[in-house]
């Protein structure tokens, strides 16, 4: 399945159907038809967020079944982040299998770095120029300013210290920081292991508060692209 289509399910579940029967046993019921109890594991972790060991937070996204065949963005918005590129280096922190980091090595074949991180890196492809580097998102092992460009793609909304996150990220970025999150509503029982929800485009720029003078935030498909150009890193 892809982002266009699990986006128009998500638009009927999240937008169309009332509150009062999204947090429902029906509901509750209903899900359990389609990913068994794993749904219900979902809810426990979002309730215990706070209290969760990092064995229990990295068993959780071992066993969580992928969605999204190679990439969890849309069409329109890897166009978008290929034509946002900046720069001779780029560094997704997220990676995933690595789908992203080729769509963007083949729209800028200019690019001299290209680099995955992501905390469990066994799932990415052993794709020819790219460096994979095992690591946490709070803590990147990189220089300040060491990558142009920066890319971030449906993690944020997993983070507890997303704003720790964010600190990071824009630490490494010496020329553009990227970043694209689900624009979406908290439920009580959902498809995803989220802790953080945007459902405007506003509440995703208040996460990202100071917002520097020149960026770009905007919907698209039910998924808000942010792109900052960062001040000149010394």
């Amino acid at each position: 399945m892809n982002r266009e289509a699990t986006n128009r399910i998500r638009f009927i579940i999240e937008d169309l159907l009332p509150p009062v029967l999204k947090d429902s046993f029906l509901f509750l019921w209903m899900a359990k038809r389609v990913w068994g109890e794993h749904i219900v594991h979902l809810a426990e972790f979002r309730e215990r967020a706070p209290f969760l060991t990092e064995e229990e937070y990295e068993a959780l996204y071992r066993n969580h079944p992928r969605v999204h065949a190679g990439t969890d963005n849309s069409k329109a918005c890897i166009e978008r982040i290929c034509q946002s590129i900046a720069g001779e280096s780029v560094c997704d922190v997220g990676c995933g299998t690595g789908a992203l980091l080729t769509s963007i090595r083949d729209a800028n074949p200019a690019l001299v770095r290209l680099t995955g991180v992501d905390f469990v890196i066994d799932d990415a492809s052993a794709l020819p120029g790219v460096e994979y580097v095992a690591a946490k998102i709070e803590a990147l092992p990189f220089a300040t300013g060491e990558f142009d460009t920066v890319v971030c793609t449906h993690v944020i909304e997993h983070l507890l210290d997303y704003r720790q996150a964010v600190q990071e990220l824009r630490r490494i970025a010496r020329k553009r920081l990227i970043i694209v999150v689900p624009r979406e509503r908290e439920y009580r029982y959902t498809f995803n292991p989220h802790f953080n929800f945007f459902p405007y485009v506003h509440s995703f720029l208040r996460a990202m508060h100071p917002i520097p003078e020149s960026y770009h935030c905007m919907d698209i498909g039910r998924d808000i692209y942010y792109c900052e150009d960062r001040p000149c890193v010394l």
